[in-house]
């Protein structure tokens, strides 16, 4: 029998996982199926799994990861404050391969190309720095997103966050 068919052993197993309390993960791995499967099988017997402790663990990877963010935007303006002072330096200190071999020079001016290069990493870093603050800035889309889904579980459309 091809191992996509649902059993009517399934959809017991399943009602009788769900009453233990098991998460739709664990039935999952009990049944040897999707957790897409078991969400499906749930459904169509009129049963739902808490989404609590997902929420919950969603919430404290998105707190993370704006504390992440926050780091990584302080580090690029770090990066182009320091290509800046590179650019207005009184002298500009650079290393060269001759023929004798690697040398450190040093110019009253910063020559063009290597202004070129510079002010592109300082313009690419500033630019990586504002986009990053702005998924941060702006909440409305988040706090849309959150009422259309508690809106949606209350009306029983959904049991899953959008």
């Amino acid at each position: 029998m091809p191992r996509n068919l649902i059993t009517d052993a399934d959809r017991e197993h399943v009602r009788a996982l769900h009453a233990e309390g098991k998460t739709r993960n664990d039935i999952a791995r009990a049944l040897n199926r999707s957790p897409s499967t078991v969400t499906g099988i749930a459904r169509a017997l009129g049963l739902s799994f808490d989404r609590t402790a997902t929420a919950a663990a969603t919430h404290a990877r998105q707190v993370d990861n704006r504390a992440r963010r926050a780091e990584i935007v302080g580090r690029l303006y770090g990066r182009a404050e320091h290509l800046l002072a590179r650019l207005e330096a009184e002298r500009y200190s650079f290393t060269t391969t001759t023929v004798h071999g690697i040398e450190t020079k040093s110019l009253d001016h910063v020559p063009a190309q290597d202004e070129k290069a510079l002010a592109s990493a300082t313009s690419t870093h500033l630019g990586a720095a504002v986009r990053l603050e702005q998924i941060d800035a702006d909440k409305g889309a988040d706090n849309a997103r959150s009422m259309l889904m508690t809106l949606g579980m209350a009306l029983g459309i959904t049991n899953q966050p959008l």
